[in-house]
């Protein structure tokens, strides 16, 4: 990973992991594995998924009764990030508060990263 030791590679907001904790009760599963593909309007996108199986490579992130696994691929452009989860009156959802992102789309979940 590349992180530093003695820090977390993400952070959680307390709704965030609560919301996480849930959706693992719920779901059974081990967590979340987060991650970013290409796509979008700004050229990547982050991605998550519930995971049954910890991948080995997966760099995990426990808070709170939550399991955020960060895709190999990934570990790079999610360093120093923030999941936090947001309620609003339209809609719902994780949102992503990460230093590494150099322009986004108006919805914000079409990144784009730095030399990218």
């Amino acid at each position: 990973m590349f992180g530093i030791p003695g820090k977390a590679a993400v952070t959680m907001t307390d709704k965030a992991s609560a919301q996480i904790a849930k959706l693992m009760a719920d779901g059974d599963t081990k967590g979340l594995r987060i991650g970013v593909k290409k796509g979008g309007c700004a050229g990547m996108e982050y991605t998550m998924d519930y995971v049954d199986v910890i991948d080995p490579n997966d760099e995990v992130v426990e808070q709170d009764g939550a399991v955020v696994m960060i895709a190999p691929m990934a570990q790079m452009f999610l360093f120093g990030t923030e999941i936090d989860y947001e309620v609003s009156l339209l809609e719902a959802g994780f949102k992503f508060k990460n230093p590494n992102v150099s322009e986004a789309c108006g919805c914000g979940e079409s990144i784009k990263f730095e030399g990218m």
